[in-house]
């Protein structure tokens, strides 16, 4: 169970709750820069990565996009630095980030796994290295050459192996039965339940924007509600949030 904090109250918050790992979540930090996911920086993902990381005593493990280039040597050097940022794993993903040509060809895609597999696993720490394939996020809904991707991507030295997008039940055992790795799985709306998951054998399931994102539809909910009906039903949440935050940061907050 692997929730995706957004900045170091969120992780300190639920690292309080019981969680035993953490990972950052792209979206959900540029969201708190006011832009959108793909719009951050390679120097400001692993600043962000390692105040997360300094928020708590967790391990956690950092969505590092596509490595932030192209070219496996800049993305074995993007892993390195997160080694050196003190995580204990991070993501990359095959998406380009191009509209013209949105997934890497397989073979570069390989190189880059490679390139990045050495890097997580060349020194004294092991950073665990889950590779992505993101076919079924960017329109590219073919289960088959997911499969052959991931397989391809384990054979690259990935230690976890991840297609966010995939919800069907029965698609998400065939991922799992295809391959010798530990699967992670993104808890989308519609997806299948953690037993459910667990029941056909995912490793790991993790939530993305999914807690950043709930939290900013709950403002605007108090916001319309404040500003269109004049009252202060949002108070009902504030009051649990305000004792949780109380409980996870250790001192009063202002009411």
């Amino acid at each position: 169970m692997l929730p995706n904090p957004w900045d170091i109250g969120s992780a300190r918050l639920l690292a309080s709750l019981g969680f035993e790992a953490l990972a950052t979540t792209s979206s959900g930090f540029a969201a708190t820069l006011g832009r959108l996911d793909g719009s951050v920086s390679r120097d400001e993902a692993l600043a962000h990565a390692r105040a997360i990381v300094d928020a708590t005593d967790l391990p956690v493990s950092a969505d590092l996009e596509n490595g932030f280039a192209d070219d496996p040597a800049a993305v074995a050097a993007t892993v390195a630095a997160a080694v050196a940022s003190g995580l204990a794993g991070c993501s990359i993903e095959d998406a380009s980030g191009r509209p013209d040509a949105p997934i890497y060809d397989t073979a570069l895609a390989l190189e880059r796994v490679a390139a990045a597999a050495e890097a997580a696993h060349g020194g004294n720490i092991h950073l665990v290295l889950t590779a992505r394939s993101e076919n079924h996020l960017r329109g590219r809904d073919d289960l088959d050459d997911t499969i052959a991707r991931l397989h391809g991507y384990q054979e690259a030295g990935a230690d976890v192996l991840f297609a966010p997008g995939v919800v069907r039940l029965e698609d998400i055992r065939r991922v799992v039965s295809s391959v010798d790795r530990p699967v992670n799985v993104l808890a989308l709306a519609g997806a299948p339940s953690v037993a459910e998951l667990a029941s056909v054998g995912v490793a790991r399931i993790s939530v993305g924007g999914g807690f950043a994102f709930t939290a900013l539809g709950a403002v605007v909910q108090a916001a319309h509600e404040f500003l269109d009906e004049g009252t202060y039903g949002f108070r009902e949440l504030a009051g649990p949030g305000a004792a949780a935050a109380r409980a996870a940061f250790g001192h009063e907050v202002e009411r």
